[in-house]
């Protein structure tokens, strides 16, 4: 159930007390033996609030000497870039972060106009400084890695911290695993064996990096920004108050665009912002309550875009149809993509997407003739394919994708929402129509499906239970009146464990997975039968997971 003023503007009583919450981030001090208090690295990160003792001082100093540690013990000596989003807590963190780094000898590399640095940003300095050695080498030799201080779209009480190795990515579980369970002893230790160095002598070591200037000039050769110059698309690219809020002016002036920052401004309690489904302030560019105010302008505009905090998110909005569904661009960008705008890309790419991602992509693949790759949740499952080539898009339904440069080369291994904004005009520019008349023309040829997720109660044992289920433990046979073709606990593209649950039928689907910070299950689920019949999938797919669990 929605709250009574989701979509409108945040009041005063919404708003976070920002010196409360640094005021907890230094004083406060976790417990490591208690579950709620330890560095839990999620797929984006560890994250949480200074205010809950879940985001604090001693995490990040602990997180970031196991950092050190885990890049010393595989062989990376080169530079570590940092970087940071407009969260309250991303400044602290960014300083105690670069206190430990320098003090255990790491070459830092931080933005050379003290700004905010989009996550998608860092993996592409990654890679480009790794560009001539990856592939041939796995650690040594000059290698450089990254962090990026963001807890991305979530409220601003919370703060973030996600490590991204050599490969310019999400760290694998085993990075992730090593870090969070090092860091925890170290916090159990009471922090002996960090070491550290005052901020003072910390800055006077670190070295500059443009990562604005580098990553700007080098967007023609992944969007073609010419062709939206000379189709004169009129843009209003909104920051939502996050890391790309500089970005999107420097884009407009380099390259000539007609574009406009429909909101340039940013305060760490994101008081211009309105409220998500449940009341929260939440930078969530895929939800149309976080987006109200830029749907609200979608006539002013020929495409509106939003990013969420540390810009690996993106929101389309068209002047035809408001906020895209996720799901739906995906599907469009897709089969632009692969259609016939990259010709420079290998005949043999393959598609990537998430297991709760819309099947609607599938029937694209299959009528472009080109592979699917279903992986689990995770951006970092795409990691190897965009890398070699191998995969041309890979795309979640939470709104995270990228793509392959022109000549099919990798751009970024993380997502990347300004590319994706970006894209939006591309198609416009190159087709005379927008993506969700796009889309429109991929429902009449492949049907419309209804797509949501809902979640369920569930108890720490029951969440554990349901990421072990094996298919044996499904005892139905149908769902929703239609036979069950597949009942999934690892994904069809690579073998990889979902930690949940999906079955399919000829029309249908469901996926069900353990939330990694609530006490709840989530449901995602689709029909092409309409919602009426997706309701009927979303209430015996509880049936079905409330059996599986209790076989």
């Amino acid at each position: 159930m929605n709250h009574p003023r989701a979509g409108q503007l945040a009041q005063a009583e919404d708003l976070v007390d920002v010196g409360r919450l640094v005021d907890a981030y230094y004083d406060l001090t976790p417990d490591a033996r208690n579950p709620d208090e330890q560095v839990v690295f999620g797929t984006s990160g560890h994250r949480g609030s200074s205010l809950n003792t879940a985001f604090n001082e001693a995490h990040i100093l602990a997180t970031t000497q196991a950092i050190c540690e885990y890049r010393s013990s595989a062989g990376v000596d080169g530079p570590l870039f940092i970087g940071r989003d407009t969260h309250a807590l991303s400044m602290p963190a960014w300083k105690s972060a670069l206190e430990v780094l320098v003090a255990n000898h790491v070459t830092v590399l931080i933005d050379d106009r003290d700004g905010y640095t989009p996550t998608p940003v860092v993996s592409h300095a990654i890679l480009r400084l790794n560009r001539d050695k990856l592939g041939s080498t796995r650690g040594g030799n000059g290698l450089a890695d990254g962090i990026v201080v963001t807890p991305s779209h979530n409220p601003p009480a919370d703060g973030g911290f996600k490590y991204n190795p050599t490969h310019g990515g999400p760290a694998d579980t085993d990075a992730t695993g090593w870090i969070a369970a090092r860091a925890n002893e170290l916090i159990v230790a009471g922090l002996r064996g960090v070491k550290r160095v005052p901020l003072g002598e910390a800055l006077g070591e670190v070295g500059k990096y443009d990562f604005t200037g580098t990553y700007v000039d080098d967007l023609p050769t992944v969007v073609d920004l010419a062709k939206i110059r000379e189709a004169g698309v009129r843009i209003g690219a909104d920051p939502l108050g996050g890391a790309a809020v500089d970005y999107w002016g420097e884009i407009a002036a380099r390259h000539g665009l007609d574009l406009t920052v429909v909101n340039p401004e940013v305060d760490p309690t994101w008081r211009f912002m309105t409220l998500d489904w449940d009341g929260k302030i939440r930078m969530d560019c895929s939800s149309p309550f976080a987006m109200a105010s830029l749907i609200g302008r979608r006539s002013e505009y020929d495409i509106a875009t939003g990013n969420d905090a540390d810009s690996d998110r993106h929101g389309i909005v068209t002047p035809d149809a408001g906020l895209m569904n996720p799901n739906h661009y995906l599907a469009v960008a897709i089969q632009y993509l692969y259609g016939g705008a990259r010709p420079g890309w290998p005949a043999t790419s393959a598609i990537g997407k998430t297991l709760v991602s819309s099947s609607m992509i599938d029937r694209v693949a299959a009528d472009l003739g080109r592979t699917l790759l279903e992986v689990p949740v995770g951006f970092k499952w795409f990691v190897p394919g965009l890398l070699d080539g191998s995969v041309g898009f890979g795309g979640e339904e939470s709104a995270g994708a990228s793509f392959l440069r022109f000549d099919g080369s990798v751009w970024t291994t993380d997502k990347d929402g300004i590319i994706l904004a970006l894209l939006a005009s591309e198609i416009l520019a190159a087709t005379g129509r927008t993506p969700s008349q796009h889309y429109g023309e991929l429902t009449a040829k492949h049907g419309d499906p209804a797509y949501a997720r809902i979640d369920a109660p569930a108890s720490r044992d029951q969440k554990a239970k349901l990421g072990a289920l094996s298919p044996d433990d499904v005892s139905a046979e149908t769902l929703a009146g239609e036979a069950i073709t597949d009942k999934l606990t690892s994904a069809p593209g690579n073998g990889a464990k979902i930690g949940g649950l999906k079955v399919t039928t000829e029309s249908a689907w469901f996926a069900a997975r353990p939330s990694g910070t609530e006490d709840v299950y989530k449901i995602y689920a689709e029909s092409f039968r309409g919602a009426e019949h997706l309701a009927q999938v979303q209430a015996e797919a509880r049936d079905v997971v409330s059996a599986a669990l209790s076989s």
